[in-house]
């Protein structure tokens, strides 16, 4: 991995995310640490660290070229956007793409 696909994963957190990582990496990589601070189960917990794993390997994946596509799929990750929104949404940016010289 090189230090720009290692600063491109860190680009697609939030605010909220990188905060979960760090009470993350402070409780040793204990979830039901994680959850008893933030006062949720750990199924919860479990999976929002599933969706930010889901995130950075987005972030990793040498396939996705374009900045918009990879943007679109963190959303979708996130869970903030589902999968056929993502893709009309795909679909839509690339038939965009190819009406422009």
């Amino acid at each position: 991995m090189t230090s720009n696909s290692a600063q491109r994963w860190i680009d697609l957190l939030t605010e909220e995310d990188l905060a979960f990582v760090r009470r993350f990496v402070l409780a040793s990589g204990s979830l039901k640490d994680v959850a008893e601070a933030y006062g949720i189960s750990y199924p919860t917990v479990r999976l929002r660290l599933d969706r930010l794993i889901a995130k950075i390997e987005v972030a990793d994946k040498a396939s996705i070229s374009s900045d918009f596509e990879r943007a679109l799929r963190a959303e979708m990750a996130d869970g903030t956007i589902d999968a056929a929104t993502m893709k009309r949404l795909l679909k839509a940016h690339t038939k965009e793409l190819e009406k422009k010289p």
